[in-house]
């Protein structure tokens, strides 16, 4: 049984008979997209875990994509009604579009256990523990009995709009030069099944033999990595022409690690 940001006004804190809960089915997975209180965040989400494993995407409040302005977003690509209606719950009817996205990537949408959305950003929850992450959405289910514990809470980001999915990877560079500069450092990954725009490692004071680590969440899973593409930027014409580049890079793969 899916929840799919089950409703918070009127059944949070109610008994398990009125609301959804882990003891309706077999296995309950819950999808929260809106839990914000709704008081004085409208947020029309139920906010604790209530199933065996909970997902919380972009940390369960707000969605990437619904802060857009209201013009831009009610005339869009699904058309002008599900715009309009998108924009007055934009964040509840999240869920169903995650789950729809999921069942077109069995791969995607890997939710990380970890204690809070904050630590999951810092890194602290990476990679996938060894039995590996559930599959937020249609697959969750290959996770029944997997986890023993009474609730699992579970993290990811996700894309503005579709496609949803994004692939969590962690980016370590130690740089290698004469002399310290400012700028920025940015890196994309190629590899067998596709390649991945630029991201920001770091950005500030680079000094040459410092190791500089940022977690980026790809828009493509690109399977084996074949080559990794580093640039860096002083932002302005330096007359002693200084010269940076990379001892090393090291990638690692959240869900395989």
């Amino acid at each position: 049984l899916s929840g799919l940001d089950p409703a918070q006004p009127y059944f949070q804190g109610t008994p398990t008979e009125v609301r959804l809960d882990k003891s309706d089915a077999d296995f309950v997975d819950v999808i929260h997209t809106d839990s914000a209180p709704t008081i004085p965040n409208l947020g029309f989400g139920i906010g604790p875990a209530i199933g065996h494993i909970d997902f919380y995407p972009n940390g369960g409040e707000q969605m990437p994509g619904c802060d857009k302005n209201p013009v831009s977003q009610i005339v869009d690509i699904d058309g002008i009604w599900e715009g309009t209606r998108d924009f007055v719950a934009c964040n509840h009817l999240r869920s169903y579009k995650y789950y729809s996205d999921s069942i077109i990537y069995p791969d995607g949408f890997l939710g990380y256990p970890c204690a809070s959305y904050d630590l999951f950003q810092a890194g602290n929850c990476f990679p996938c523990p060894e039995e590996g992450c559930p599959n937020m959405g249609h697959y969750a289910d290959r996770f029944k009995d997997k986890f023993k514990n009474d609730f699992v809470k579970l993290y990811l980001n996700t894309a503005e709009n579709k496609d949803f999915p994004l692939w969590r990877y962690k980016i370590t560079v130690t740089l290698s030069g004469k002399s310290k500069v400012r700028g920025y450092v940015n890196v994309a990954l190629y590899g067998s099944d596709g390649n991945t725009k630029q991201y920001q490692i770091t950005k500030g004071t680079l000094k040459p033999d410092n190791t500089y680590t940022a977690y980026i969440d790809a828009e493509v899973n690109v399977g084996d990595i074949t080559k990794v593409k580093f640039l860096w930027n002083n932002n302005w014409i330096n007359p002693t022409l200084p010269k940076l580049g990379a001892a090393t890079i090291t990638v690692e793969v959240g869900e395989n690690r």
